[in-house]
């Protein structure tokens, strides 16, 4: 996702009401480069996808296989993705951003690195829920370093709110996960209140734990992660789950 220390936020004009919606992105500055542009080129065609609310996503038809749907919504440079998606390679992940150079650099990653389970939709990740995923239509959602939003004026910006969480819940199946990770405190214990009020989603760790899970394996530290950690910053990740279904 936008990192906090550098994304400009956009004011949008009050007289457009439409605009204030939670969006799960901040528009930032930043060119694309030659290999980006040529990946595009490359690799587009075949692994991005456009953004069609007439037209439900058909998983098979995109990925070619029957498997496991993770959403990943804001993948910034695509790094820890191409990670992920490189150890789990029994999944598909669909990936919503819409930062041109970020996109750019994960069609390179995916493409030059032969993965075939990654589908890229450059566009707004709250509408691809809305229009293109069906209830109960995804195995896993990521949502890893979404924009804190410091100030106390601009929270109700923040991605994950009530009424978000609950049309993420509604999109997975039964026993599907939820994985958020922020290293901004303030903001990871607002998540966690947030995934306690919501009935369809259950903590996979205790509250004596304090309601953080551990890291899990796939997720890779990141360079500025790491350079946070080595300051004594902290990173919270949350994993939470549907009921599994019953017999």
């Amino acid at each position: 996702m936008t990192d906090p220390r550098h994304a400009q936020p956009r004011t949008p004009p009050t007289d457009v009401p439409y605009l204030r919606q939670v969006k799960s992105y901040v528009l930032r500055a930043g060119r694309t480069t030659a290999a980006q542009a040529k990946a595009y080129e490359q690799y587009g065609p075949r692994l991005l996808l456009p953004f069609d609310k007439e037209r439900p996503f058909d998983a098979r038809a995109a990925f070619g296989r029957d498997a496991p749907l993770v959403l990943e919504i804001g993948f910034g440079m695509g790094g820890a993705t191409a990670h992920i998606a490189s150890v789990r390679p029994e999944d598909n992940f669909l990936c919503c951003e819409v930062h041109e150079p970020g996109v750019g650099a994960l069609l390179k990653l995916a493409g030059d690195g032969g993965l075939d389970n990654i589908r890229i939709v450059r566009h707004d990740a709250v509408e691809v829920l809305d229009h293109m995923l069906g209830e109960a239509s995804l195995d896993g959602v990521h949502i890893f370093f979404p924009d804190p939003w410091h100030k106390t004026k601009h929270h109700k910006r923040r991605l994950i709110q009530g009424p978000f969480v609950n049309r993420l819940a509604r999109k997975l199946k039964p026993g599907g996960y939820l994985h958020l990770a922020t290293d901004w405190q303030p903001y990871a214990e607002q998540m966690l209140e947030v995934l306690r009020a919501e009935p369809l989603l259950h903590n996979t760790v205790s509250d004596e734990h304090g309601g953080y899970a551990p890291k899990p394996d796939y997720r890779p530290l990141t360079k500025f992660e790491n350079r946070g950690l080595k300051l004594g910053h902290g990173v919270w990740d949350l994993v939470w789950r549907t009921a599994p279904k019953t017999p």
